[in-house]
């Protein structure tokens, strides 16, 4: 089926094409949420009529991109996700993570415009990811992922400590040193006898 989109629709095309969908693509989608009419003589010479118009409203979304371009470009996202010592982290960065990221600092990008290596992003390191704006627009952005201790670390650490070799010791220590400060008794010394008497 022929349609005429109303709006920009990502991947498909901007508002003013024409194309060529599914039939049930543009029934259960496309017609319904008015994002295009069928392409019919009557929504031509409608379209036609607003040419003009939607041009304008392009040329906007052009300048627009380029100085969203500009901004995206000097910001640098970080990230401190649990990683093991390999560099692999416990979990994933995803394009969902990049967007709440970027409406923190003010940014409404969708994240199906957010486009990451391999879909995700699982080791520490330094990345760039590419971020669809209007037409053939993108902003490159950097992204830096740092690893944090895992969790559960530290007590597996101290519960190695009651093993170690001296602990064990420490009773005979405290023996050794109680012998070495407690005086060692004296020999008895035989009381001197008398001389038996002349009789």
């Amino acid at each position: 089926m022929k349609v005429i989109l109303n709006q920009d629709v990502i991947g498909l095309g901007e508002e003013g094409d024409i194309k060529e969908v599914a039939d049930g693509y543009a029934r259960n989608f496309l017609l319904p949420k008015k994002l295009a009419v069928p392409n019919t003589r009557q929504n031509l010479a409608v379209l036609e009529h607003k040419r003009a118009a939607i041009e304008k409203r392009k040329e906007g979304k052009r300048l627009e991109a380029l100085s969203l371009k500009e901004r995206l470009e000097v910001e640098e996202l970080k990230f401190a996700m649990p990683a093991g010592d390999n560099g692999k982290l416990f979990g994933s960065v995803n394009n969902a993570n990049i967007a709440q990221e970027l409406e923190k600092r003010g940014f409404t990008i969708e994240k199906k415009r957010i486009e990451i290596p391999d879909h995700a992003i699982r080791s520490v390191g330094n990345y760039k990811i590419r971020i669809k704006l209007y037409d053939k627009e993108e902003a490159t952005m950097r992204v830096v992922v740092e690893g944090t201790a895992q969790p559960g670390a530290a007590p597996a650490a101290k519960s190695r400590q009651p093993r170690s070799r001296p602990a064990a010791h420490k009773p005979a220590e405290a023996h050794t040193e109680a012998s070495a400060d407690t005086p060692a008794p004296e020999p008895v010394k035989p009381e001197p006898q008398a001389p038996p008497e002349e009789g």
